[in-house]
């Protein structure tokens, strides 16, 4: 098989998150910890493999609607892009992913369509007939860019959203129209796409965090250089467009890469590498980022450029993530390797200089990868990590004692929907802005599937978010009219 053969030349590159050099005293704990689990039946953790099967065999009952995608090579990021058609029973909508290659090909920005099933269209029987090793007949590439290096990170202009934002192993931030970017087909010595912007300003490779503001075309960046930099593209688009620069010469300086940007300005603040960034909802000009000092920062671009407010210790570990509530502007997630999600309110961030998180959500078993809000509810959120596990959180039900008497005594507070269809860690995930509870997330299982990594796009039931009282009532509606039907004549 074409795809998992690249995948054994793969060895240590990096896939996910790029692993820190560990001493090696941790190496060997690691090894007898990892030789006792082997010695033992794990009858309290099944295996990945009965973990999975238990999921699949509960899909028709958890899912509105699932599809399932194996890639041939690794995807770091996927995003939605803008929505194109709307018809009776599905909607067309842009998918931006990328692809992460062994070097036998190159690396590859994919622009895929999805059609998405609206709900309560699908079959039960239907969503749960997929073969893991199949592509679905729902995601259909639409177009290639050859990447400069990999795509670690995507992200799109939320004012016009055919405009992306990438990361790769380099200083640069690239901006690409990828509805005017021609289609490339990508083999082995093929010339990279040019990106239409590159954004300048970072000493050393910036590879995750990055971040698009919601209300102006402004970029921010973070990067091993410790700093977070910000730019306006204000001035490079005009009419949904990137404008173009004069023609590119034929040498190998910027000019022949395509036209570049510099800063607005560069921030200090942090002691490590900047894993993460978010705007402020409600202002262009504030920011917030996180990194493996275990900080967590807010700036200001109005007051200078240095940090606001340090957390100095928000987490126990390395934070890779954070999100910034685009409802409330006061609460601010973010995700560790110490394998939480904490939520911050800004309002009372820190105690003595340490973090004084509202609430510490634990239903993680390994580092936090993602942390996103939901568009559609104020208080629910997801997060994503190494365990295999996509968990949906709502914020409203920690605390309140009107559990189901079904609920196991184990489940984490506010914990209320676990997505267990990958078999290895959720590099990514987003939430559809035009299609309600519907989510995008990808994993990179090629030791589990053969494959490169899956890419799943699923809608919980409506059952399981809906309001208890509104959920009885409508079953009381239905009960109702089955019987009104089995007493007619």
């Amino acid at each position: 098989m074409e795809s998992s053969q690249p995948q054994q030349q793969q060895g240590p590159k990096k896939r996910g998150r790029k692993p820190k050099p560990k001493d090696e005293k941790e190496q060997q704990q690691q090894q007898q910890s990892a030789g006792k689990m082997k010695e033992g039946k794990k009858a309290q953790q099944p295996s990945v493999d009965e973990k999975y099967t238990q999921w699949k065999s509960l899909v028709p009952v958890l899912y509105d609607w699932l599809a399932n995608h194996n890639l041939v090579w690794p995807s770091l990021s996927c995003r939605w892009g803008p929505q194109l058609e709307q018809a009776t029973y599905k909607n067309r909508q842009r998918l931006y992913l990328s692809e992460q290659t062994d070097g036998s090909v190159p690396n590859t920005l994919v622009i895929a369509n999805c059609e998405v099933v609206k709900p309560r269209v699908a079959a039960a029987e239907h969503i749960s007939q997929f073969n893991e090793e199949a592509r679905s007949p729902f995601v259909k590439k639409y177009k290639t860019l050859i990447h400069p290096g990999e795509v670690n990170r995507i992200r799109e202009l939320p004012q016009n959203s055919k405009i992306v934002a990438t990361h790769t192993d380099s200083p640069d931030v690239l901006i690409w129209d990828v509805e005017a970017q021609p289609n490339r087909h990508a083999v082995l010595g093929a010339t990279h796409s040019r990106p239409d912007l590159i954004l300048t300003g970072h000493q050393d490779n910036a590879e995750f965090a990055l971040a698009m503001c919601p209300t102006e075309p402004y970029v921010i960046s973070g990067g091993k250089d410790k700093s977070v930099v910000l730019w306006s593209i204000q001035d490079h688009i005009s009419g949904g467009s990137i404008v173009k620069q004069n023609k590119p010469g034929e040498g190998n300086d910027k000019t022949a890469e395509g036209p570049s940007v510099g800063p607005r300005g560069i921030f200090c603040g942090h002691e490590d590498t900047v894993e993460d960034v978010a705007f402020c909802p409600s202002s262009v000009q504030e920011f917030c980022s996180v990194g493996d000092d275990s900080c967590l920062i807010l700036w200001d671009a109005r007051v200078g450029t240095g940090p606001t407010i340090k957390v100095e210790k928000a987490h126990d570990a390395d934070l890779h993530c954070v999100d910034w509530n685009p409802h409330d502007d006061n609460l601010i997630l973010t995700g560790s390797a110490d394998n939480t999600v904490r939520m911050f309110d800004r309002r009372n961030l820190t105690s003595n200089g340490v973090g004084s998180p509202i609430y510490k959500f634990e239903g993680h078993r390994a580092a936090v990868l993602c942390v996103q809000w939901s568009p559609d509810k104020s208080s629910v959120f997801g997060s994503s990590a190494e365990d295999g596990l996509l968990n949906i959180w709502d914020y409203d039900k920690v605390g309140k004692k009107v559990e189901r008497p079904s609920k196991s005594a184990s489940t984490p507070a506010g914990l209320f929907f676990q997505h267990a269809g990958h078999r290895d860690k959720v590099v990514d995930f987003h939430w559809n802005a035009s299609d309600p509870w519907t989510v995008v997330s990808v994993s990179d299982d090629c030791d589990s599937t053969g494959g490169g990594g899956t890419l799943q796009i699923w809608r919980m039931s409506d059952l399981i978010y809906r309001p208890e009282e509104e959920v009885l009532a409508e079953l009381e509606k239905f009960k109702s009219h089955v019987i009104s039907c089995s007493s007619k004549p």
